[in-house]
């Protein structure tokens, strides 16, 4: 019986060592210095996702400073640095400022709803210990009627006021304003908690979309996974939660200086739903198509070279190439590769050593002096196609996922694709180039492309009211400061006299003002005389202004 007695003190002590730890963990976490480091750690550990590129939003650009950087690539992917909103240590620190915040907020929000519903604190004993203080006068009615317009006085100032009498017939009238400024600061913090719910909302049921899009009714894409170049879904939706709708790039237009600075870009698209609705929109960078669960947003823009490849059997196939933008001149690089070509008529089946495949820069203007492979302006105003030519088996039957924008690397390693031989080819819109086996190839010409993203964020309107009531309630935190003044009227006969003192709860350089001017407006009641003066009338000085001039902001 007493072992099971002490079995049982031995684990209610344990019990209480772990609740009393934990209580010390908790109040260490829900304090505001805590909540102001964890929010200083969410903005570092942000940092790196505006610095370096992200799966989310350009795998091409993760890849490219992956072959510029190997050795420092492989660390930031192991620690998360190219997915850094969906890394385990952003998401820590993120959920632990929401829990700081919480458990910080939310006494105090208690804590100001009792003060709103608490009456003004009474009268301290002693005006003289109060940074402000003066004696009014003496009014000549009751005490009871000289407070009830006291009351009224305050009041036309925004004060709350409570009236309070004692037992020895004296009166005090207590007021207090500037409860704005804990109102504004509780907004503040509660607005960074919606922030926060709202872009945790945004990244649980948003989605988001890229695609290359090339001008022609041929190169529409619908809002199907499949046809986006790139995709991002929320961990709580699923591929058919995403709305349908297709969006065609009828023409695009940009405009240059003559230094090559653009002054326009707009895309003419055409959109259309399964219920038959649709129309047509001008995108621009700050004019996004907005549709009913989405947007379309333009990114960016370039060209397509048209290429028309005849193979020895005299078949014909055309390849429309987007070529990614290397500078600001538009100059461009891409490939274009014919899988079908010289394939056999008899059974279609592709040839293992005589695909073609075509590398090359395609230059907007090209220069009349310098590298002909750099463009001079990023308008067509002297256009050309610098390729190179490969013949070889490309790999594409492997499965093994590779890039459009380049001829296959891994063919190339292998050496079942190899180079003809002989120098770069420079092509003008309308020229051919004829190869060694006799097959040909015709640049027609270029057609515009743009990038587009279709993005949802179901948190975005949470996220912006949180932002403006945070501004709202920042406003009120600075511009308000909280204060008390309080009145004692004490009988003297039929009338009374009063006296007043007063305290700013916070650091106010004017209040030395508003105080002089609630006493300079309580004594201009026309029942209020002046106090009597003293003996030595040159040695004392006006009350008010006195306790004006002691008054620490």
């Amino acid at each position: 019986m007493n072992r099971q007695v002490s079995e049982g003190v031995v684990k209610r002590r344990g019990w209480t060592r772990v609740t009393r730890l934990g209580r010390g963990w908790w109040r260490q976490l829900t304090s505001m210095r805590t909540a102001l480091v964890l929010l200083f750690l969410l903005a570092v550990a942000a940092a790196p996702g505006s610095v370096l590129p992200q799966r989310n939003l350009g795998v091409e650009k993760v890849d490219a400073y992956r072959l510029e950087n190997p050795e420092l690539s492989r660390w930031l992917d192991r620690l998360g640095f190219f997915d850094v909103y969906s890394s385990p240590w952003f998401g820590a620190i993120y959920l632990l400022l929401f829990t700081s915040l919480v458990g910080c907020v939310l006494p105090r929000l208690r804590e100001h709803v009792a003060a709103l519903r608490r009456r003004p604190p009474s009268a301290p004993r002693n005006f003289g210990r109060l940074p402000a203080h003066a004696e009014v006068g003496v009014s000549m009615s009751a005490a009871s009627e000289a407070a009830e317009r006291l009351r009224s006085l305050l009041r036309s100032r925004r004060y709350r006021v409570a009236v309070r009498a004692g037992d020895d017939g004296q009166v005090t009238v207590a007021a207090e304003k500037g409860y704005l400024r804990e109102t504004g600061n509780l907004l503040f913090h509660l607005s960074l908690l919606a922030v926060l719910g709202g872009v945790a909302i945004g990244y649980g049921w948003g989605w988001y979309g890229n695609r290359i899009l090339v001008a022609g009714p041929d190169t529409g894409f619908c809002t199907n996974l499949q046809q986006f170049d790139e995709y991002g879904l929320g961990p709580r939706l699923q591929p058919g939660d995403l709305p349908a709708f297709c969006v065609e790039l009828n023409r695009f237009q940009a405009e240059f200086l003559d230094n090559g600075q653009p002054t326009v870009f707009r895309a003419d698209v055409s959109w259309s739903t399964p219920q038959r609705e649709g129309g047509r929109h001008l995108l621009e960078v700050n004019t996004p198509l907005r549709l009913d669960g989405a947007n379309l947003y333009l990114l960016g823009h370039g060209y397509a070279p048209v290429l028309r490849y005849t193979d020895r059997q005299g078949r014909s196939q055309t390849s429309v190439s987007p070529f990614l933008p290397i500078d600001e001149m538009t100059t461009s690089e891409g490939a274009a590769i014919f899988p079908d070509a010289n394939a056999d008529t008899r059974s279609g089946r592709r040839s293992a050593d005589a695909q073609v495949a075509f590398s090359g820069v395609y230059v907007p203007t090209v220069p009349t002096s310098g590298p002909p492979s750099l463009s001079a302006h990023p308008a067509e105003r002297a256009p050309g196609l610098l390729l190179t030519a490969y013949r070889g088996n490309l790999g594409l039957e492997t499965g093994v996922p590779q890039s459009v924008y380049e001829v296959p690397r891994r063919a190339l390693d292998s050496g079942r694709l190899t180079q003809l031989p002989g120098q770069a080819k420079m092509l003008r819109p309308g020229e051919r180039w004829t190869l060694d086996d006799g097959t040909t190839l015709e640049f027609i010409g270029t057609r515009r492309w743009v990038t587009v993203t279709v993005r949802n964020d179901p948190g975005e309107p949470i996220v912006l009211a949180g932002v403006i009531v945070m501004m709202g309630g920042l406003v009120a935190t600075l511009s308000v400061r909280r204060r008390r003044v309080w009145f004692r009227l004490t009988p003297t006969g039929d009338a009374c006299a009063i006296t007043a003192g007063g305290l700013a709860r916070s650091d106010y350089p004017g209040f030395a003002a508003e105080f002089a001017a609630v006493v300079a407006a309580a004594k201009a009641e026309p029942t209020v005389s002046p106090p009597p003066r003293a003996a030595d009338d040159e040695a004392v000085t006006d009350p008010v202004s006195a306790s004006a001039d002691n008054v620490r902001p």
